[in-house]
Protein backbone atom coordinates (compact mmCIF):
# COMPACT_ATOMS: atom_id res chain seq x y z
CA UNK A 1 0.00 0.00 0.00
CA UNK A 2 0.67 3.66 -0.73
CA UNK A 3 -0.12 6.55 0.82
CA UNK A 4 0.59 10.26 -0.94
CA UNK A 5 0.62 13.26 1.49
CA UNK A 6 0.38 16.54 -0.39
CA UNK A 7 0.97 19.95 0.37
CA UNK A 8 2.29 23.47 0.15
CA UNK A 9 -0.77 24.65 -2.02
CA UNK A 10 -2.54 27.86 -0.79
CA UNK A 11 -3.78 31.43 -3.04
CA UNK A 12 -0.93 33.84 -4.38
CA UNK A 13 -0.58 36.17 -6.98
CA UNK A 14 0.43 35.94 -11.19
CA UNK A 15 3.11 36.00 -11.24
CA UNK A 16 4.52 34.53 -7.93
CA UNK A 17 6.02 30.80 -7.69
CA UNK A 18 4.86 28.10 -5.42
CA UNK A 19 6.60 24.61 -4.35
CA UNK A 20 4.49 21.46 -3.57
CA UNK A 21 5.45 18.78 -1.89
CA UNK A 22 4.44 15.18 -2.01
CA UNK A 23 5.63 12.64 0.94
CA UNK A 24 5.27 9.09 -0.36
CA UNK A 25 4.92 6.43 2.60
CA UNK A 26 5.32 2.95 1.18
CA UNK A 27 5.55 0.07 2.89
CA UNK A 28 6.95 -2.68 0.85
CA UNK A 29 8.32 -1.40 -2.44
CA UNK A 30 9.00 1.84 -4.13
CA UNK A 31 7.17 3.43 -6.50
CA UNK A 32 8.76 3.17 -10.56
CA UNK A 33 7.65 7.18 -10.89
CA UNK A 34 6.01 9.74 -9.34
CA UNK A 35 3.84 11.88 -11.28
CA UNK A 36 2.29 15.37 -10.50
CA UNK A 37 -1.16 16.24 -11.80
CA UNK A 38 -3.62 18.79 -11.53
CA UNK A 39 -7.66 19.00 -11.95
CA UNK A 40 -9.76 21.89 -13.19
CA UNK A 41 -13.24 22.68 -11.37
CA UNK A 42 -16.33 20.95 -13.61
CA UNK A 43 -16.40 18.14 -16.07
CA UNK A 44 -13.45 17.70 -18.56
CA UNK A 45 -13.17 15.52 -21.59
CA UNK A 46 -12.88 11.76 -21.59
CA UNK A 47 -8.63 11.09 -20.93
CA UNK A 48 -8.85 15.09 -19.98
CA UNK A 49 -9.78 14.59 -16.24
CA UNK A 50 -6.44 15.03 -15.02
CA UNK A 51 -3.26 17.29 -16.66
CA UNK A 52 0.01 15.59 -16.73
CA UNK A 53 2.08 18.40 -15.06
CA UNK A 54 5.56 16.13 -14.34
CA UNK A 55 7.10 12.90 -13.41
CA UNK A 56 10.51 11.53 -12.50
CA UNK A 57 11.67 7.74 -11.89
CA UNK A 58 11.84 7.06 -7.90
CA UNK A 59 15.39 5.56 -8.73
CA UNK A 60 16.82 7.75 -11.78
CA UNK A 61 17.32 11.15 -12.98
CA UNK A 62 14.88 10.73 -15.99
CA UNK A 63 12.08 13.59 -15.71
CA UNK A 64 9.19 14.98 -18.19
CA UNK A 65 7.16 17.66 -18.03
CA UNK A 66 4.03 18.52 -19.89
CA UNK A 67 3.48 21.49 -22.25
CA UNK A 68 1.62 23.85 -19.71
CA UNK A 69 4.20 24.29 -17.57
CA UNK A 70 7.20 23.08 -19.35
CA UNK A 71 10.19 25.93 -18.50
CA UNK A 72 8.50 27.51 -15.28
CA UNK A 73 8.25 24.40 -13.08
CA UNK A 74 10.68 22.00 -12.16
CA UNK A 75 10.37 18.46 -10.44
CA UNK A 76 12.24 17.00 -7.82
CA UNK A 77 12.81 14.55 -4.78
CA UNK A 78 14.61 14.18 -1.56
CA UNK A 79 15.07 10.35 -1.45
CA UNK A 80 15.91 10.55 2.51
CA UNK A 81 12.59 12.21 2.71
CA UNK A 82 10.86 10.22 0.31
CA UNK A 83 9.53 13.63 -0.85
CA UNK A 84 9.04 14.61 -4.00
CA UNK A 85 8.77 18.50 -4.86
CA UNK A 86 6.96 20.48 -7.54
CA UNK A 87 8.54 24.28 -8.05
CA UNK A 88 6.14 26.11 -9.89
CA UNK A 89 6.79 29.84 -11.21
CA UNK A 90 5.59 32.60 -13.36
CA UNK A 91 1.56 31.51 -12.18
CA UNK A 92 -0.75 32.25 -13.62
CA UNK A 93 -4.67 32.39 -13.35
CA UNK A 94 -5.26 29.79 -15.42
CA UNK A 95 -2.65 27.34 -13.20
CA UNK A 96 -5.88 27.59 -10.62
CA UNK A 97 -6.61 24.09 -9.82
CA UNK A 98 -6.14 21.12 -7.35
CA UNK A 99 -2.86 19.81 -7.88
CA UNK A 100 -2.65 15.84 -7.17
CA UNK A 101 0.55 13.22 -6.85
CA UNK A 102 0.73 9.69 -7.72
CA UNK A 103 2.38 6.76 -7.54
CA UNK A 104 3.05 4.42 -10.93
CA UNK A 105 4.54 0.77 -9.92
CA UNK A 106 5.46 0.09 -13.75
CA UNK A 107 5.21 3.27 -15.85
CA UNK A 108 7.14 6.09 -16.26
CA UNK A 109 4.02 8.14 -18.13
CA UNK A 110 2.02 11.23 -18.18
CA UNK A 111 -0.57 8.90 -19.24
CA UNK A 112 -3.11 9.44 -15.86
CA UNK A 113 -4.57 6.12 -16.12
CA UNK A 114 -1.07 4.13 -15.24
CA UNK A 115 -1.09 5.45 -11.55
CA UNK A 116 -2.04 3.36 -8.97
CA UNK A 117 -2.03 5.46 -6.08
CA UNK A 118 -2.93 9.04 -5.44
CA UNK A 119 -3.15 11.78 -2.84
CA UNK A 120 -5.84 14.24 -1.43
CA UNK A 121 -4.98 16.79 -3.95
CA UNK A 122 -3.68 20.75 -2.82
CA UNK A 123 -5.70 23.84 -3.78
CA UNK A 124 -3.78 26.55 -5.51
CA UNK A 125 -5.40 29.54 -6.55
CA UNK A 126 -3.60 32.31 -8.12
CA UNK A 127 -5.37 35.77 -8.82
CA UNK A 128 -4.40 38.11 -11.07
Amino acid sequence: QVQLVESGGGSVQAGDSLTLSCVVLADTFSPYAVGWFRQFPGSQPPGKEREFLAALKWNGDDTKYGNSVKGRSTISRHNAKNTVYLQMNRLRPEDTAVYYCATSEHYFTDYFEAYEFWGQGTQVTVSS
